[in-house]
């Protein structure tokens, strides 16, 4: 099989390519695309526990307790204690942390529509379709 028409070559590929933009065009707000993740998680539920966030990420405890770390010495986030329980960390917004949801919503939108620029809302559809379908058979 030639290097092109493997899968992982042309999804690392693609994958590279794209976080490559989402990194430049995140960059103006201190945030990785990384970063990013973590702060939609919380918008869309703020107080989840670490393991709550590696859980929905997909991300192994360390990779977690680094970014939280850099997020919080941004001051982005608070960590603490959990209440229900003290094992676990909480992870809470700050306001700095808020304000920024409104313009890197828009920036992650606008570079959504770059990326997908060259396809029609069918093949979009398709591509999402396709890629979520892969992952959970990779488990199996």
């Amino acid at each position: 099989m030639e290097l092109e028409q493997c899968l992982n070559f042309a999804l690392t590929k693609a994958q590279q390519s794209v976080h490559q933009l989402f990194k430049a065009e995140l960059a103006p707000y201190g945030v990785t695309p990384g970063q990013y993740a973590f702060l939609k998680c919380l918008w869309d539920e703020n107080g989840q526990t670490a393991k709550q966030l590696a859980e929905r990420l997909f991300l192994d405890g360390s990779t977690v307790t680094g970014v939280l770390d850099r997020l919080d010495q941004k001051g982005l986030i608070t960590k603490q204690a959990d209440p229900k329980d003290r094992r676990a960390l909480q992870i809470n917004l700050t306001e700095k942390g808020r304000e920024l949801k409104e313009p890197l919503t828009k920036v992650i939108e606008e570079t959504n529509r770059k990326v997908l620029r060259n396809l029609d809302e069918a093949s979009i559809q398709e591509l999402r379709h396709i890629l979520h379908t892969i992952a959970p058979s990779c488990t199996d």
